[in-house]
């Protein structure tokens, strides 16, 4: 497996591991021994980098990467968030950045995990009610602690990244990233770059749209979170399933399949962005591992904007755009 930095020390795999749908969200057809032997199988390719948060499950996500993992501890880099607050029956109480419930909340992340570190500590989503100087300090507390081995940001604007790192360095921001969700190339991406700070891709198979497998919001399941996404609704739908059949022939003459192709998009936009596609089970896993072996041409990347320009996709990411870069 091929590495990449993030910031100026951390090194992890190329392609990461994300692990919220192993909990639900994109429906409870999920089964925890798969999601076991995917998160091994994944340390068995050289993947090192897990992503998961509190409120994922709820809960329950930390505590299903913290048991599985346990045996190859010291082979992985543990990644979570704080900041969405859920109750365990999912009920939604809004987000906090509070520096008391910071803490409270990476003791109770180091509980789930059975680990006494996180490598990268994520404020899920940016408090409007609290300074991103208050929470970012009381996460740099946490790394004096020992608790917290690096900072990240998650769904952060340009302007609030510059505050938080003038307070303690940023590692790495991790914000939606894929050949239909490029925003961030605007003023984020560039912040990043400017300030040394890594960039991680969250959803860079647009939530399944950009691997061909849902042609319809019918194959979603009655409880599948993107139900509620404007993105999988009506026209929008079909207008961005379009967009994914322009970019077939691409991925029919490099010989790959939909999804390694989006993975394969992602990784060419530089040495500094790591994507971690999620997934429950193993096949999907090798799959998307596989896509770090592509290589896309200055060609390939021209065809690529015609076919899927920037800005062309339909529907916003979420239903509620409130505190996304914030």
């Amino acid at each position: 497996m091929q590495t990449r930095r993030l910031g100026t020390e951390l090194e992890v795999s190329a392609v990461g591991l994300g692990c919220m749908s192993m909990s639900g969200t994109y429906g409870t057809d999920f089964d925890d021994a798969e999601s076991r032997a995917t998160l091994l199988r994944a340390v068995d390719l050289g993947v090192t980098l897990f992503d998961t948060a509190d409120v994922y499950g709820p809960f329950a996500n930390e505590a299903l990467v913290g048991h599985a993992l346990a045996g190859v501890r010291d082979q992985v880099l543990y990644s979570t968030k704080f900041g969405m607050v859920r109750a365990s029956d999912g009920t939604n109480h809004g987000v906090n950045g509070r520096p008391d419930h910071v803490r409270r909340s990476c003791d109770l992340s180091l509980q789930r995990l059975g680990t006494d570190r996180i490598d990268i500590y994520w404020q899920h989503r940016v408090d409007p009610d609290t300074p991103i100087e208050d929470t970012v300090g009381a996460m740099a507390e946490l790394v004096a602690a020992g608790k917290v081995r690096y900072i990240g940001l998650s769904e952060v604007s340009a302007s609030t990244l510059r505050r938080a790192q003038a307070i303690h360095p940023i590692a790495a921001v991790q914000s939606e990233y894929s050949l239909q969700s490029r925003d961030v190339e605007r003023e984020v991406l560039p912040a990043c770059r400017e300030l040394g700070v890594g960039f991680v891709a969250y959803s860079p198979l647009g939530r399944g749209l950009l691997t061909g497998a849902i042609t319809r919001s019918e194959d979603l399941a009655a409880d599948d979170w993107r139900r509620t996404s404007p993105r999988f609704q009506g026209e929008a739908l079909e207008h961005n399933l379009a967009l994914v059949e322009g970019s077939r022939e691409v991925a029919d003459d490099l010989g790959c399949t939909l999804a390694q192709l989006a993975l394969a998009w992602v990784l060419a936009r530089g040495d500094d962005v790591v994507p971690i596609p999620g997934t429950k089970h193993r096949r999907n896993l090798e799959s998307n591992v596989a896509a770090t072996s592509l290589h896309l041409t200055d060609e390939h990347l021209a065809r690529l904007d015609v076919v899927v320009p920037p800005d062309s996709v339909a529907g916003d990411r979420y239903g509620d755009m409130s505190t996304v870069n914030v």
